[in-house]
Parts: structure tokens; sequence; C-alpha cells
């Protein structure tokens, strides 16, 4: 029986008969093109011998040292259209190119040194997914939101639970996944998850779409969920890990979001380069704003630059304080603000009932407002939306006095 099709792509020969002989010793792929070399423009002609070689994955030999330039032939394999799977093959140290390979458009990404087993294990959830479409739209891989909180208790969870809520009922094909130390979303969505993000990560050498049906949680609405941990949980995933668990998600929702709370670290981050626009959520007090410029920092130290935005929970007006106060104080660009209304929402969490199906209520409004602007921005080309906020015309006079948040003031 024939075996899966297979091109090989590297800048050395030598590496070519390393990854050829891998390939054979799993008795599962046939070689049909190996080069040495990489695409170098949208026009070039290997681009059209993959496709006409019918090729259905593609490996990828990113260099140790130099990377850029199979990151850049990931590029071009994606953009072409042709329908196959790219495998990655590179350092699993170096979590900024790890990010950028799976961005970029692969779908695994292998240790530089492949053994046969691990390349067994690749190919098998190739075939477990081939010929199969995602939930909700088929075109493109999903976008991921990422909801983080400026500092604790500034409403990250309820943020992300009412917009995944409102995506869904507008877009469908939309999934919660809990990446909090101690989860809390099932309980906003009053679920009890079996299974949940935990589950997911120690089952990646066999994570499939079957696999991940079984480890999500269905939530009224049609969402789904992937639940955070019921006991705290301070392991931190690698990048291959948070590359490769996103790869799945991506290819069978429309929308990813992710509530990653409080967390502050490398997971963090790595979620923050993940992520088409990283939400930050805070409020408008000295001490939040002070947190929210830190955190935005720490957050963009990756590759996911310019992705984030802030909103402005549990929302008044302050006399003297307005838009462009918040965005000098934090150096983050001003997103949304959603209004508060504590009568609406304590409630609403206390019942497991998010408050966006209430369109009555001004709170459920905004939630909803916020969901269609994260679903109609473009995507600029290196991967963030674009996401402009139009501030109120109420809020663009200018304010006689100013509120100046400086490190000694937030310490008082």
């Amino acid at each position: 029986m024939r075996g899966v099709a297979v091109a090989l792509l590297a800048e050395d020969r030598g590496r070519l008969n390393v990854l050829q002989r891998c390939l054979e010793d799993t008795q599962m792929g046939e070689v049909v093109l190996s080069n040495a070399g990489f695409p170098g423009t949208p026009a070039d002609s290997l681009l059209r011998q993959i496709q006409e070689l019918k090729a259905e994955v593609v490996l990828v030999d990113i260099d140790l040292e130099q990377p850029a330039r199979g990151l850049q032939a990931l590029e071009l394999i994606h953009a072409s259209g042709a329908e196959v799977a790219v495998f990655a093959i590179g350092g699993l140290n170096e979590a900024t190119t790890v990010v950028a390979a799976m961005r970029a458009g692969a779908r695994e990404y292998l240790e530089h040194n492949v053994t046969a087993s691990a390349m067994v294990e690749a190919l098998n959830r190739f075939l477990a997914t081939r010929g199969k479409t995602r939930t909700g739209s088929s075109a493109g891989r999903a976008r991921v939101i990422t909801v983080a909180n400026a500092k604790g208790g500034s409403g990250a969870t309820t943020v992300a639970v009412n917009t995944a809520v409102a995506l869904q009922e507008v877009h469908g094909g939309v999934l919660l996944v809990d990446f909090a130390t101690l989860g809390h979303a099932a309980l906003h969505l009053n679920v009890h998850p079996s299974f949940g993000v935990a589950d997911a990560l120690q089952n990646l050498h066999r994570l499939d779409s079957s696999l991940l049906d079984g480890l999500l949680t269905k939530c009224k609405g049609g969402l789904q969920l992937l639940a955070g941990p019921q006991e705290p949980y301070s392991q931190v995933p690698t990048a291959a890990e948070l590359a490769r668990l996103f790869d799945v998600l991506v290819a069978h929702f429309s929308y990813v979001v992710v509530d990653s709370s409080d967390r502050a670290d490398q997971a963090a981050r790595l979620l923050c380069d993940l992520s088409n626009a990283v939400l930050l959520v805070t409020q408008a007090d000295v001490v939040s704003l002070w947190s929210a410029g830190r955190m935005k920092t720490f957050l963009e130290e990756g590759v996911g630059r310019e992705r984030v935005r802030l909103v402005l929970n549990r929302y008044k007006k302050i006399p003297g304080f307005d838009d462009e106060d918040v965005e000098t104080a934090t150096s983050c660009k001003l997103l949304w603000k959603v209004p508060n209304n504590h009568q609406a929402i304590a409630p609403a969490i206390d019942k497991g009932v998010p408050v966006a199906f209430q369109d009555s209520v001004d709170v459920g409004r905004s939630f909803r407002q916020l969901a269609a602007m994260l679903a109609d921005a473009g995507i600029k080309e290196e991967g963030s939306l674009d996401l402009v906020y139009q501030a109120d015309k109420s809020d663009s006079r200018k304010k006689p006095a100013r509120l100046m948040i400086s490190p000694a003031r937030a310490g008082q």
C-alpha cells in the first residue's frame, strides 16, 4: 500500500539523507521529492513541483543557527494554496523559532534529531485528521484571542467568558481555553468538566480531533470549553508543547478565546506570541494602570509585539481623566471600555449564566459589540488583528486636569 507522499526540503544534502532514512524507518512515508534548497518567491518552480507531485506532507528542515530562510519557506508553502501539511524540523529550545514556525503554518514541530517513533506519531496525527473539516468555518486557521489580567481581580475571566459566548452566538465554532493556574471559567458557565488543559498537554503525542472532542465540555449555546485545573497547577508547558496544542485547536475551530487570568510566566508570553490579539484587562485606578504598563512590557518581550490592547473593565467616567491619560500611563493602546454594572455581573457569575446572553443589559451589549469588533477586524501581515478604538465624542475634549501615573504615586 502506498505510504504518505512526502516532500523533503533542506539546505544541506546531509540533512536530506538523515531525514530520508528516518522516514524510511517509519515504513509509512514515500519520498516524492528531495530538494537541497528552499523556495525563494511565490512564483518559485519548487512550489509547483510540490503540487504536481501531489505531496501530502512537506518536511522543512530549519537551520539551527540561521532559521530565517526555513521560516520564509514555511510561509511560502502555506501561502501557495497547496493542500499539504507542513512539518518543521528544528531546535526545540528556541521558543521564538518554534512559535514563528507554527504561526507560519507548520502543523508539527519536531526535534532536530527526530527519531522514527516521533515521526510515526506525527504522521499518525496527520492521517487521523486528513479529510476532516473544522467546526464552523473551513477557511484558514482560527483567530486566537488571549485575555489577561493587569493585576489580580481585574476581571479577565469575566471578559473571556462573555466574549466567547458572544462570538459563539453570532459566528459559532468557538472554543474557550482556561489557561489559569486554577480554572474558574467552568463556574462562570455552570458546567462540570471531567477533563481539561492538563489532560490535553499530557496526551499531546496522540492528540487528534477525536481525543480533543473527548476532552472538551459542551456549554449552553454551543460554546465548547477546554477547562482549567480544578486544583492549583503550576506546571509551565514548553514552547513546542504549546505550539502543538494550539495547532490542533486552531485547525478545528473558528475562534479560540484563551483566559490566561493572572499568569505572569513564560506560558503567558508564549500565549501572547501565539495569539492574534491580547486583551489586557484593567481598571482605571492608579495601581491597576501602573500594573497594566508593566504587564504589557512583559507580554511583548517575545515575538507578539503590537498585539496587546487595553480593556477597561468596570468603567466609570472620572472627571479630569480621559482615554489619552490611560494610554499615556500604560504605554498601551485602549481598545474597549466595559461599563460598571455590578448588579448584573455578580448574579450572572453566581448563577453561571453569562451576562452576554442578556442583550437588554448595557454590559451584555458591550460584550456583544466587543466580540463583533474582534470578528470584523482585518489581519495584518504579521498576524495581529487590526484593532482601532473609536473614542466617544464626549471623551475627545481636552480636560483641564491630568492624573499622571508614576511608580512613586502608585506606592502611596
